[in-house]
């Protein structure tokens, strides 16, 4: 019997401490598992950190890109500015009239380009006065001066395309004077009188059952003189691809020299009727706006030169944007 006690006392103790042993263990499990469940949390949260630190960073670089290429633009104009200035000195000069340039070794596309920096200036300082006057309910008799100031306005840079077309018709005819998205929509070197009516017929309502007629009218008669515009030009470009293929020959004797002479003289004698195509579409964008302008009311006019200058600004804000973009 003592040695049967003896047996069951030791066999207790060893299920004891097995058991102890299992819980134990049992124990460290839970802690290693729980260990892992921790780091693995751990390095969620310092991914998600990560992740969130490099968003951060190429917004930063985004918008100090942005800012640099704003800098780029001012610095651009104001080294225009100053090149402008030598060029006046050096025997560039412009009258106040309007006149051609009148250049010994200057650059006409350089003074247009400055030019017209200066108008969209101006235009944009008369535009807000424009729209301070619309929201603050202004009488239409002062509302009316302001108009008309804007509607002049336009009839300058008109002038000012004409006398560089005088000089240099490739730059206006390419509108390398414009911003990319703008540049996508040129016509001509402008906008189209139809596109932008119909940009526009919305921002005018309401309309009169007379003045909705005339406005569509208008937007035919612009599409129709648009449509032989763009006829005239492609019959320019196919008559000077045949005259100057016609040269296409061995120019070894003196008489294929001779022909090849007369033959760019002929080429270059058309190309001077571009300056007359982009005389002749910048009329017709004249006259539809000095037509609209007579079409609506004083308030309506005010609406629509909002809407005009509102597209172009966001377009040259579109074009901003674009070459601000990150490129990874």
């Amino acid at each position: 019997m003592a040695d049967a006690s003896t047996m069951t006392d030791t066999s207790t103790d060893d299920g004891a401490d097995d058991q102890n042993m299992r819980f134990e263990s049992n124990i460290l499990l839970t802690s290693v598992a729980s260990n892992g469940n921790d780091k693995s949390r751990d390095q969620k949260n310092l991914r998600r950190l990560a992740q969130n630190r490099e968003a951060a960073r190429k917004s930063r670089l985004r918008k100090k890109a942005y800012v640099q290429q704003l800098e780029s633009s001012r610095m651009k104009l104001t080294q225009l500015e100053q090149e402008l200035q030598r060029a006046r000195q050096q025997g560039v000069f412009i009258s106040s009239s309007g006149d051609q340039a009148q250049s010994i070794g200057g650059n006409g596309a350089l003074t247009f380009d400055v030019e017209y920096a200066r108008w969209l200036e101006d235009h944009n300082r008369r535009i807000s006065e424009l729209r301070g006057a619309v929201n603050s309910h202004a009488g239409d008799g002062e509302l009316r001066i302001i108009v008309e100031g804007v509607t002049t306005q336009y009839d300058d840079i008109f002038r000012l395309k004409g006398d560089a077309a005088k000089t240099d018709v490739f730059h206006i005819l390419s509108g390398m004077w414009k911003t990319p998205a703008e540049r996508c929509f040129l016509w001509l070197g402008g906008f189209r009188s139809s596109e932008l009516l119909k940009l526009l017929i919305n921002h005018l309502e309401p309309l009169t059952e007379h003045q909705l007629l005339a406005v569509n009218n208008l937007q035919q008669s612009s599409q129709q003189a648009e449509d032989a515009l763009s006829q005239g030009m492609e019959a320019l470009q196919q008559s000077l691809a045949e005259t100057l293929a016609g040269s296409l020959c061995p120019s070894s004797s003196s008489g294929n020299v001779a022909n090849y002479m007369g033959q760019m003289a002929m080429a270059m004698g058309k190309l001077g009727t571009l300056e007359g195509f982009i005389r002749q579409a910048d009329n017709l964008r004249q006259q539809t706006l000095q037509q609209m302008h007579r079409i609506l009311t004083t308030r309506q006019s005010a609406r629509a030169l909002l809407a005009i200058s509102d597209y172009f600004s966001r377009l040259r804000a579109l074009s901003s944007l674009w070459l601000a973009r990150p490129r990874e």
